[in-house]
């Protein structure tokens, strides 16, 4: 297998946030038909470095979405750059732990801005997980959804805001955590 050419095929992925056809790949590699094509993703197929769908088309899989780590880089003292890339690392593998459960949410006000959750980020929650006191969850609290800390103190379950202008909320009549937080996902402006 040519490592150029599945380089370029991931380098397409990445650009059109979908795989090529049969017809792109012939342009892609400046092939003259679609048979090169065709034996060049069997043997993709066969190393399972992509799929394909009931229809035929073409698959990812996770190696199409990874990123290469580079390195580590100094959070206090300032440390010498060295570059080299070390591993690569999935995203996906990164942050999800149970795909069907876990869902994105986009975060709207600053209650949680004390945790550093802020207004416009990208909630990563996951379903199915028990929440434990401290814990951050999407919760449903008399019939309206929110993200707070979960807290269980003297038999009583309440939630809590990262931010002091905003008080305790008690269920008046029902508190269902829906979702534990997984992670917090911010894109800084350009």
């Amino acid at each position: 297998m040519s490592q150029d050419r599945f380089q370029q095929l991931i380098s397409f992925y990445r650009k059109h946030k979908r795989m090529p056809s049969y017809g792109e790949l012939v342009k892609l590699f400046g092939l003259k038909s679609k048979s090169p094509a065709y034996k060049f993703t069997a043997k993709l197929l066969d190393q399972g470095l992509i799929g394909k769908d009931a229809s035929g088309r073409l698959l990812p899989t996770a190696i199409f979405s990874e990123l290469p780590i580079l390195g580590t880089v100094a959070a206090g003292w300032p440390s010498p750059a060295e570059e080299e890339i070390s591993n690569t690392m999935n995203l996906d593998d990164y942050l999800i732990r149970n795909k069907e459960a876990t869902y994105l949410f986009k975060v709207k006000g600053d209650s949680m801005s004390g945790a550093g959750i802020m207004d416009g980020d990208m909630a990563l929650v996951e379903r199915g997980r028990q929440a434990k006191d401290g814990d951050i969850v999407l919760a449903e609290i008399d019939r309206e959804w929110t993200l707070k800390y979960f807290r269980k103190r003297n038999g009583k379950v309440y939630l809590e805001a990262a931010n002091k202008k905003y008080g305790l909320i008690y269920p008046n009549e029902e508190l269902k955590v829906a979702a534990v937080l997984v992670s917090v996902i911010r894109k800084y402006k350009f």
